[in-house]
């Protein structure tokens, strides 16, 4: 029992690390908050409707479509 503690301890010491450096703390541009923006809407997101009941659904549909749009881009091209 005393060696699975230590064991889980070990580990978790040394994933400490890594997590920390996966989160970028550079701030985000003004740029950049518009270009995502752009490409939301792109992606059939509509801000600017306001009050919208479907909220939740409609934005996460649109980062989905993106993601997969990103994700396209990045594969690459099978011949």
């Amino acid at each position: 029992m005393k060696s699975l503690i230590y064991a889980i301890s070990t580990a978790a010491v040394f994933a400490a690390p890594v997590v920390s450096l996966a989160q970028s703390n550079a701030p985000v541009t003004r740029a950049q908050v518009r270009a995502e923006l752009m490409e939301l809407e792109q992606a059939g997101y509509r801000p600017s409707r306001g009050e919208d009941v479907n909220y939740p659904m409609e934005i996460q549909a649109a980062l989905a479509r993106v993601a997969a749009k990103h994700a396209a881009m990045q594969a690459p091209a099978l011949q």
